[in-house]
């Protein structure tokens, strides 16, 4: 208990990366069902829905996030305890907008079907998706001010609590579909992502609930001036909000744009190469549904040395200690590195059997197997960026994640009609070196500096 308060940073990291490899677990099992029950053509429709969700929630929710999450810090360093004007002001802003956003995907759901999405039948799904979109903006927002009063266990519960109804509703309604003799619609899926989204932002909003009147409610004084802060027009804190928020939701949505771009032109150049509308979803779905969830599910433990790893980079760098910085990036770099050529000799000598085993896909062993090869990079890329976030190199992140993106297109664009989707994992491939060489130079110039 002593260690949950003395160090809050820690402990919520713990808690975090132990819930999102949960997570990751139960999300790993859940494509195989998904797979199974539905085909590889299914797996293709579904996947094509992401870059709207990604859009979507770039636009609403991932900036805010993290722009509630440091004023909030800020503005109970300030006051001795929690401030909830932040999330009051950051929900003004990012409901309505989310509302907005629903409304259009939502009114807007057939001409994004067919002119965006190039696929008539994620139309009604578009519609069950657009429901979503404010619940996740708020979910995002409530757990930006747990993050920014280093309760990270709030978020972490969500977190799983998101995963399991998603997979209940799933399961529950294609079991009884199955049983009425029907074959259950992808649909299914979309329906258990909301439901999942809808009681995630439930257990966040309570949560938020129960510490408002944790801090008002006992003391009348304190809900007066509370409340009355909280009505304040907070002048600069909305100017502040904005600032932080405006800058990443702009990176958010073009990188987000440059994937979407990404995902839906690729079932489109497969046709192009000489496939059917039927051929080209399923191999779409194939790599996006099942060889690349599997691909990147040791990456959990690298995402989760990455969580830790970025307080340890930017406390030492805030304290000049450049020695320290150096000892623990050539340690991540060591031991990633490794696991990422472990992982890559796993995946090429038993991909093609785990395709076969797991999604009854031989394409899916192929995929794995060739996939195999980005690991060490892909690991590595990972620790880098967040040693580079650490050091506070965002910009530099975000322009080279945008250089590897563009890569990935002129593959897509220039070889999938050529050689077909071998054609982008030449891509993947040649992107994620290209990243880790960026990472690499950057971070060398930087110690140079220092």
């Amino acid at each position: 208990m002593s260690t949950r308060k003395s160090h809050p940073l820690i402990f919520g990291t713990i808690i975090l990366t132990a819930t999102g490899f949960l997570s990751r677990v139960i999300g790993f099992f859940y494509r195989i069902y998904l797979s199974r029950l539905f085909g590889e053509e299914g797996m293709g429709i579904y996947q094509l829905l992401n870059p709207v969700l990604s859009l979507s929630f770039a636009l609403t929710g991932a900036g805010y996030q993290t722009a509630i999450s440091k004023l909030v810090a800020e503005q109970t360093a300030i006051e001795k305890r929690p401030s909830f004007r932040p999330l009051a002001v950051g929900l003004s802003i990012s409901l309505p907008l989310s509302l907005l956003c629903s409304l259009a995907v939502y009114r807007f759901a057939d001409p994004i079907a067919v002119v965006l999405l190039q696929e008539p039948r994620t139309a009604s799904m578009l519609r069950i998706l657009a429901f979503s979109i404010p619940l996740g903006a708020v979910h995002a927002c409530a757990n930006g001010y747990f993050y920014g009063i280093k309760k990270a266990g709030v978020p972490a519960a969500s977190q799983l609590l998101e995963q399991t109804v998603r997979v209940a509703c799933v399961y529950i309604v294609s079991a009884r579909s199955l049983a009425a003799g029907q074959l259950p619609s992808i649909s299914v899926a979309v329906f258990g992502l909301t439901a999942g989204e809808f009681f995630s932002m439930l257990l966040s909003l309570a949560a938020a609930c129960r510490c408002f009147a944790d801090r008002f409610l006992p003391d009348k004084g304190l809900v007066v001036s509370g409340m009355g802060r909280l009505r304040q027009d907070p002048g600069g804190l909305y100017g502040k909000l904005l600032a932080m928020a405006i800058p990443l939701t702009a990176n958010r949505i073009v990188l987000n744009l440059l994937q979407s771009i990404e995902s839906v032109s690729i079932p489109a150049r497969l046709r192009i190469y000489g496939y059917d509308n039927v051929t080209a979803l399923s191999v779409y779905g194939v790599l996006t549904g099942m060889a690349m969830p599997f691909i990147f599910f040791p990456n959990a433990l690298t995402s989760s040395v990455a969580i830790l790893l970025l307080p340890v980079i930017s406390e030492s760098y805030a304290l000049g200690d450049m020695a320290a910085v150096k000892r623990a990036t050539a340690r991540t770099v060591k031991y990633c590195g490794l696991m990422g050529l472990f992982c890559m000799l796993v995946f090429v000598l038993f991909g093609r059997w785990a395709g076969t085993a797991l999604f009854d896909s031989p394409l899916a062993g192929y995929f794995i197997t060739t996939l195999g090869f980005i690991c060490p990079f892909l690991y590595l890329d990972t620790t880098l960026s967040s040693i580079l976030q650490g050091l506070g190199m965002s910009g530099h992140i975000f322009l080279m994640n945008v250089v590897c993106l563009l890569i990935r297109l002129a593959f897509v664009f220039l070889a999938v009609p050529r050689f077909g989707i071998t054609g982008y994992l030449w891509g993947l491939l040649s992107s994620q070196l290209a990243l880790m060489v960026l990472y690499s130079l950057c971070l060398q110039g930087f110690m140079k500096k220092h």
